[in-house]
């Protein structure tokens, strides 16, 4: 019995893949460059973190001390009363509810104020020193004192 139609012609195909590799082949032999210097497999990174082929200017280099890399959070500084007080005009306050906002005069931001944390009567528009402290609902302001 004779070969199938479809075996000749899957033959056929994987022969031609064959010659087409090898031919693929060959060329990238003929095309490809027989080696580079040193130089030119060289690779450097600049002050931006970017390969470049370039050498790096011996002139830009920083010295930079061991003592002086910080590895981990840095310690934090405590900040003093004057840093910790701040400035702002009452802008609201609802007497029947006891109470009402400052805003800051730095930050610009209104900081919510209850009346057990005012020294006695205030006004909208009073200009008052104040601390913030963070609770379950955001910033609130404590020891509340009014300015002239």
């Amino acid at each position: 019995m004779g070969e199938s139609w479809n075996k000749k012609d899957r033959e056929k195909k994987k022969q031609k893949a064959k010659m087409d590799k090898a031919d693929k082949m060959k060329e990238r032999k003929e095309n490809a460059k027989k080696g580079k210097s040193l130089d030119e497999m060289m690779a450097y990174i600049d002050e931006n973190g970017n390969i470049s082929s370039t050498p790096p200017d011996p002139r830009k280099k920083i010295e930079i001390k061991l003592e002086d890399i910080q590895i981990g959070v840095p310690e934090s500084i405590p900040q003093t009363p004057e840093e910790l007080t701040h400035k702002g005009k009452i802008t609201f306050f609802n007497y029947e509810k006891g109470f009402g906002f400052i805003k800051d005069q730095q930050s610009q931001q209104s900081i919510f104020v209850h009346s057990n944390n005012l020294p006695g009567e205030v006004k909208e528009n009073d200009t008052v020193s104040f601390e913030i402290e963070m609770g379950q609902r955001g910033p609130y302001a404590v020891n509340v004192k009014m300015l002239s």
